[in-house]
């Protein structure tokens, strides 16, 4: 099993997650983090981290963003690893509450 980044990352990419993975396997996008599923170990303290509750493990996904599973595993694979905490996109807290943001994925 795994944990997954859900669709409230996009656009805020908060990095608070990062720095706690003890095997380094958050990657890096322009606009979101996405979890290597190789990698992660289902240790879940990425979960109480996130300020925007966009990490879920895998059996706790909701229906409606069963697609970031094998969104993660996709772009886990091009994406470089953070290992990090950086600042979070500037306009990140105008986004953290928005739905439906799919669309603004950069990739």
């Amino acid at each position: 099993m795994t944990h997954i980044v859900l669709e409230s990352c996009i656009r805020c990419k908060y990095t608070d997650c990062v720095d706690v993975c003890p095997v380094d396997c958050f990657r890096e996008g322009p606009n979101m983090l996405v979890i290597d599923p190789d990698e992660c170990i289902d240790c879940a303290v990425c979960i109480p981290e996130c300020p925007v509750e966009a990490i879920k493990a895998e059996e706790d996904v909701p229906p409606e963003q069963l697609s970031f599973i094998k969104l993660n595993a996709d772009l886990s694979r091009d994406w470089p690893s953070i290992t990090r905490t950086k600042p979070q996109l500037s306009d990140a807290d105008e986004w953290k509450d928005v739905k439906d943001k799919l669309k603004y994925l950069q990739k």
